[in-house]
């Protein structure tokens, strides 16, 4: 590593964006520590980022390319393992990626994400129905009620996971993203997600279904060449992680957003803004993915007068791309949904662009347009600022959202 002493990242993420913003001070390559005394270099431009995402000489498969990893350094039991130990479309490299990515791309048409829309209706609404049974007034974790669990059952809906091994594999998701887990955490973390995932592809081998699940089943079993036992599982932990977890962050930090400034929600209210603007300024503002663990160097790469030796560990830092001064000059840490250059790369870039952007939004367009409708009284009932936020620096969101749907019935009585 050069450049001196590296930054270590702050596992508990009491302050992503501040932290964010030293990174960026101090360039847009440079080394930080992970946990466990790991070094990667952390990228914090929104140019350099975008220039790694697209470029072929930078891979996510730590099996081929992260001599640490290769050679046994990299602890069995290190704090991040279950984000370099997978082997799916989101590590795999070359010809490995184009494979499982088409494999795994059909899930995701136009057709199959129109089709789905009834579901998710569904699900909002019902979701809203339960919250709607609170006391006028009452304080209700948004989070937990409406924001964790909407994307989380429609994303095991689509995999054909039942309730009750969501709820168990949540736990071990939770986990997973907690940058202050212990190394014992980490390797029950990556024992439960293999095991839960292997059960659930036993049960869809002995009864298949209309899911993502069943149909990978099906390509991995007519045709082994197409699909490794091992790519099979962790692509499908890949689907669940990735489809529920940043979505869960984003429907929180889209609600903080707006209900920490009315003038925005009024403009949303009145028609002067789409509900597509507040889904594209909250992904700019509030990346609910913060810093993704793990990208590596095929070879030397040169950034700005930086050069990341060739396998070196990459972390993208998200959280910096869309509040950098020189991509967005104004105010760029401001939500302002009359923004007119949007420019985010929360859903990635290249050839690892999100399969399931589709999806995500008609998910969020649903979710909030259906829950500002429904309560239109809506607010936070602590103070932005008392706001907790997740121990990790991977994700960016709340430990919990509490809000108050109504008006409390003394204040309506008085009215």
């Amino acid at each position: 590593m050069e450049q001196g002493c590296p930054f270590a990242l702050d596992t508990t993420g009491r302050d992503i964006h501040g932290e964010a913003a030293v990174l960026r001070d101090r360039g847009p390559a440079v080394p930080v520590e992970l946990p466990g005394g790991v070094i990667a270099w952390s990228l914090n431009g929104h140019d350099v980022i975008k220039k790694v995402l697209g470029d072929p000489r930078v891979t996510k498969s730590a099996r081929n390319h992260w001599p640490a990893f290769q050679n046994g350094e990299i602890r069995p039991d290190w704090e991040l393992i279950s984000w370099v130990a997978m082997d799916n479309m989101v590590t795999a490299y070359g010809k490995d990626h184009v494979r499982l990515r088409k494999l795994t791309g059909k899930a995701f048409s136009p057709r199959r994400t129109e089709a789905f829309r009834p579901r998710v209706e569904e699900l909002t609404d019902e979701l809203l129905d339960g919250l709607a049974q609170a006391a006028p007034g009452e304080v209700v974790d948004l989070r937990e009620r409406f924001a964790y669990p909407l994307p989380a059952r429609l994303v095991a809906d689509l995999i054909g996971m039942p309730e009750e091994a969501r709820a168990k594999t949540a736990k071990v998701i939770d986990a997973m993203v907690d940058t202050t887990i212990t190394p014992e955490q980490a390797q029950a973390v990556l024992a439960g997600w293999r095991g839960a995932m292997a059960d659930l592809i036993a049960d869809k081998r002995r009864e298949p279904g209309e899911d993502i699940t069943s149909d990978l089943v099906a390509a991995r079993d007519e045709d082994g060449s197409r699909l490794t036992e091992e790519e099979l599982t962790d692509t499908i932990f890949a689907i669940l992680g990735a489809g529920s977890e940043t979505t869960i962050n984003f429907f929180d930090n889209a609600i903080t957003a707006l209900l920490s400034d009315p003038a925005q929600l009024e403009l949303v209210r009145s028609g002067q803004a789409t509900w597509d603007d507040v889904i594209d300024e909250t992904l700019r503002v509030e990346s609910p993915l913060a810093h993704l663990p793990l990208r590596y160097a095929v070879e030397d790469i040169e950034l700005d007068g930086v050069t990341i030796p060739k396998g070196d560990p990459i972390l993208v830092n998200y959280s910096a791309v869309g509040r950098d001064p020189r991509l967005h000059p104004d105010a760029p840490g401001s939500f302002d949904l009359t923004r007119a250059d949007k420019e985010h790369l929360s859903f990635g870039f290249g050839p690892h662009y999100c399969l399931g952007v589709g999806v995500a939004r008609l998910v969020a367009r649903t979710g909030l347009s259906r829950l500002f409708e429904r309560f239109p009284d809506l607010s936070l009932a602590v103070p932005r600022e008392e706001l907790q936020p997740l121990p990790t620096f991977i994700m960016n969101g709340h430990r919990a959202l509490p809000v108050r749907l109504t008006v409390p019935a003394l204040a309506t009585t008085a009215s």
